[in-house]
């Protein structure tokens, strides 16, 4: 898919704020949801979050505009720098690209992508929302990211693979294919002009 290294940017970017959203939402919707509407006294998720003055990061009550935010900058560093290039090279490893069908080569990468980045963000995440107001335990923190790559991991897996990277390709082509397309016709027109 992504010829150059802009365009794998960009599809990371594409990525990474459709992947952030949904664990966001998953994490405090289907996850935390309703012990977040018991402790706050509320019926609706969004109001339990307001009532409580946000959530809780870094020992800190962070508007939710602000979680997504360092998620996004975290996910994308990670993305950029460890998940796309060991991904295609774990993939490479069990398939030939030259041999295999860019879709199934295509679903080796998203399975590895799931199986980098979900224990990566999964620790950063038992890290990030650890309850410090407790006092620090590394066994809380381990059993706090095992518990997370847990929940994480099907999700992760199933919504990568079926909604998540279809969606960012169609996104992507649509982008890019468009782009492709009007660079051959202005090397078209170059060239029917120096015909001429």
């Amino acid at each position: 898919m992504p010829q150059n290294k802009f365009q794998k940017l960009m599809f990371a970017l594409i990525t990474v704020i459709i992947t952030v959203h949904a664990y966001v939402f998953f994490s405090l919707y289907v996850v935390n949801g309703n012990t977040l509407m018991s402790i706050n006294g509320e019926t609706s998720v969004i109001a339990a979050i307001n009532k409580q003055g946000g959530v809780m990061m870094c020992g800190q009550m962070l508007p939710i505009w602000a979680i997504i935010l360092v998620e996004f900058c975290l996910a994308y560093s990670l993305e950029i720098f460890i998940g796309q290039p060991l991904s295609f090279k774990l993939a490479s490893k069990v398939f030939d690209v030259q041999k295999t069908h860019p879709v199934l080569f295509e679903t080796a990468i998203i399975c590895a992508t799931v199986a980098i980045m979900c224990p990566a963000m999964s620790f950063i995440a038992a890290f990030l929302y650890y309850p410090y107001y407790m006092g620090f335990n590394i066994f809380t923190l381990l059993a706090n990211w095992l518990k997370l790559i847990c929940f994480n991991f099907p999700f992760a897996y199933f919504t990568q693979l079926f909604f998540i990277q279809p969606t960012v390709r169609t996104i992507f082509k649509l982008i890019f294919v468009r782009n492709k397309n009007n660079q051959n016709t202005l090397k078209n027109e170059k060239e029917l002009a120096s015909i001429k």
